[in-house]
């Protein structure tokens, strides 16, 4: 593992870890973190892997903007619940393009999981856009992507020390489910009660 390697993993485990405790300085570590990730995956000519740090760069500018002016009258973002449209939408885009993603990769690349990963990185940008509405079921949908992750990179790939990343993201997820229920659920009680 090399300097700018360490640095994008550390950046990725502190902005995780902001994200669970609702901390904006999240959004500024995932910036450099997936800047970190673009010019790792340049430089080891990764260039589908690089475009999508593009995608979670932009996500991280809007989930800053979104966190600080998303919510009622334009402020502070607050913790919700997936409604059952949003995630009906979610679901049928992130399906949708897990097909389309790994029909282009079975087809034309000589990916070694195309579906697989095809799939995990199409329901990773959901589960990302969802963090950027403060949404509490981003954090179950990432546990199920980390559980996932951690089987393929260590059982599949042998990535040791990168599934050894996606379990510490997998308890900071479940760590984050925790922390942002209470923080709904405070809300929720603290709200005043309505005629």
């Amino acid at each position: 593992m090399d300097g700018l390697e360490i640095a994008a993993v550390t950046f990725g485990l502190i902005s995780v870890y902001l994200s669970t405790r609702e901390n904006i300085w999240s959004w500024p570590t995932a910036i450099v973190n997936v800047g970190l990730y673009a010019l790792l995956f340049f430089r080891e000519k990764l260039y589908a892997d690089m475009g999508l740090q593009v995608i979670y760069l932009l996500l991280s500018i809007y989930g800053w903007y979104e966190w600080l002016y998303g919510g009622e009258n334009r402020t502070e973002l607050h913790v919700s619940r997936l409604t059952r449209r949003t995630g009906t939408t979610l679901l049928l885009i992130a399906s949708a393009a897990s097909l389309t993603l790994g029909f282009v990769l079975h087809r034309t690349t000589d990916a070694s999981l195309p579906w697989l990963d095809a799939a995990l990185s199409a329901f990773s940008l959901a589960a990302q856009w969802m963090m950027t509405r403060k949404i509490l079921e981003n954090w179950l949908l990432w546990i199920v992507l980390d559980v996932v992750y951690v089987g393929m990179l260590v059982l599949l790939k042998g990535l040791y020390l990168t599934g050894f990343q996606y379990a510490v993201f997998l308890a900071l997820a479940v760590s984050g489910h925790l922390q942002w229920s209470r923080s709904c659920r405070d809300r929720l009680d603290t709200k005043p009660a309505t005629a």
